[in-house]
């Protein structure tokens, strides 16, 4: 009799193994269940319960001129078959449009360049004044020839970015980062936008034949469409 109730106990082995798959399936939904609600819960906390936060959202101003690019140079490459242009990029901050706060150079194929940027609005609740109110984050830039997605970065995802340095400078180091965190998080989910009071978040890209002796400044218009100004270099 016990060695009948072995064998019974090692042939049901290969049913528990059948079912190892579905037990632990379902403890990885029970685990990301958890781990959602609570990613979701410090998403809500750092945007909504922060009135720290909120205050310095009322405090935004209109941004108006937002950064500017020149050439440096503009030739063809080694072989003579395809024209290079590279640029400065420059942003600037947003209590003064004469001080930089970010400047790279980027060398692209062609004379075509587009600008990439994201615009973040915000809804009443988010704000203390009732005005709703915008952020303007660069993300990249790309020449006709390439995709997207090849673009050269100019503000990282992710990262504090330096045109809103002071904005949440009342903010604790941690929050500040869980609230950049956030947004470029929310930028690629865009059915959480109601649940945090953001009216929107879009890319908006302007892009313009660059020539050499002239200087694009980029501005945002009253409905957060970025577009370039051309003046002559000086």
């Amino acid at each position: 009799m016990k060695t009948s109730g072995a064998w019974k106990l090692l042939a049901g082995i290969p049913r528990l193994l059948l079912l190892l798959p579905v037990v632990a399936a379902v403890l990885l939904v029970a685990i990301g269940v958890y781990r959602g609600g609570s990613a979701v819960k410090q998403v809500q906390e750092v945007l909504w319960e922060n009135n720290q936060l909120k205050q310095a959202i009322t405090n935004l101003t209109d941004a108006g001129k937002i950064g500017y690019a020149k050439v440096i140079k503009q030739e063809r490459d080694p072989q003579g078959r395809v024209l290079e242009t590279t640029l400065k990029f420059v942003e600037t901050a947003r209590d003064d449009e004469f001080r930089k706060v970010l400047e790279k150079e980027y060398t692209i194929a062609g004379d075509v360049i587009h600008f990439d940027a994201l615009v973040v609005k915000f809804g009443d609740k988010m704000v203390m004044d009732g005005q709703k109110k915008s952020l303007f984050l660069w993300r990249r830039v790309y020449g006709e020839m390439m995709p997207p997605a090849k673009g050269f970065p100019i503000e990282e995802p992710g990262g504090l970015p330096k045109r809103y340095e002071s904005l949440l400078a009342e903010l604790p180091l941690g929050q500040q980062q869980e609230f950049w965190d956030a947004i470029w998080e929310l930028a690629n989910d865009p059915d959480k936008l109601r649940t945090y009071d953001i009216e929107a978040i879009y890319g908006n890209v302007t892009y313009q034949k660059l020539r050499p002796g002239r200087v694009y400044i980029f501005r945002i218009s009253a409905t957060g469409q970025v577009y370039p100004e051309v003046v002559l270099e000086i």
